[in-house]
């Protein structure tokens, strides 16, 4: 592990411990102990990537995770995703570039992070997804390790106020590695999603904090009983959200 990365492995953990965070990992066995490989995880909140990243106990692998370009131009925040080495993606606009960094990353031995989802669901409950990161294992051969990763979500997440808990439990796991499989990319891709839900119900089943009552289970699906968006309302805002910063964009280029 580079210096660099160790320094801002650190931040993060000492974030981490400031908030009495309780980081619980199982399966990190199943991340490749050398060679190239894509973490594959669902998308709850802002800091998913950090926790899928550190969770493993020591010694770990570096991950490079794909994140969008708006948060590289953050002062604090940007400064850590450099140190971390990871890789900027314009969603707006051209996604070449990351994609080449990503094989570039791959080739070279290492392991690669992704939210197949492209941006947080806020019912928490895993989105359809885009095919790009099954065409990036095809592409180099490479294997992917579903992840499913629960609790982040109480600590910063989409269209709620900066108001992180002390003492959540997040935790994270991983699943086997596997090569996609199926006779379209699409259906690769809901393979995929599959694998990841899969986990991530087992890591609903056994987490070991309960919320209060409403709106206290704001954090909680609508399906397991909880007050968070169904899946028709967070895609019906998100729907909106992106007509509105498409509409913003227009008249920043007229």
């Amino acid at each position: 592990m580079t210096a660099i990365y160790q320094v801002g492995s650190r931040l993060f953990e000492a974030g981490f411990r400031s908030l009495a965070i309780d980081l619980r990992s199982v399966g990190h066995e199943n991340i490749p102990a050398s060679g190239p490989a894509i973490l594959a995880s669902n998308h709850v909140g802002y800091l998913d990537f950090s926790f899928v990243m550190l969770a493993p106990p020591r010694p770990r692998r570096e991950v490079r995770f794909l994140a969008r370009s708006e948060f590289f131009d953050k002062p604090v925040v940007g400064t850590l995703l450099r140190q971390l080495g990871q890789i900027s993606v314009d969603v707006h606009g051209d996604a070449a570039a990351a994609a080449t960094a990503a094989q570039d990353a791959l080739k070279a031995g290492e392991i690669v992070g992704v939210h197949p989802e492209g941006t947080i669901s806020p019912s928490f409950v895993p989105r359809r997804a885009k095919s790009g990161t099954v065409r990036l294992a095809e592409s180099l051969g490479v294997p992917i390790v579903p992840v499913a990763l629960w609790g982040s979500q109480r600590l910063l997440t989409k269209w709620r106020d900066p108001r992180p808990a002390r003492g959540v439990v997040v935790s994270v796991r991983y699943g086997e590695p596997y090569e996609p499989e199926g006779r379209t990319a699409m259906a690769r891709t809901t393979d995929l999603m599959a694998r990841i839900t899969s986990l991530l119900d087992e890591v609903q089943a056994s987490y070991p904090q309960r919320p209060g009552p409403p709106p206290d289970d704001w954090w909680v699906p609508a399906h397991l009983g909880g007050s968070a968006l169904t899946p028709e309302e967070a895609d019906e805002r998100i729907a909106q959200q992106m007509a509105e910063r498409r509409a913003r964009r227009r008249g920043e280029a007229a």
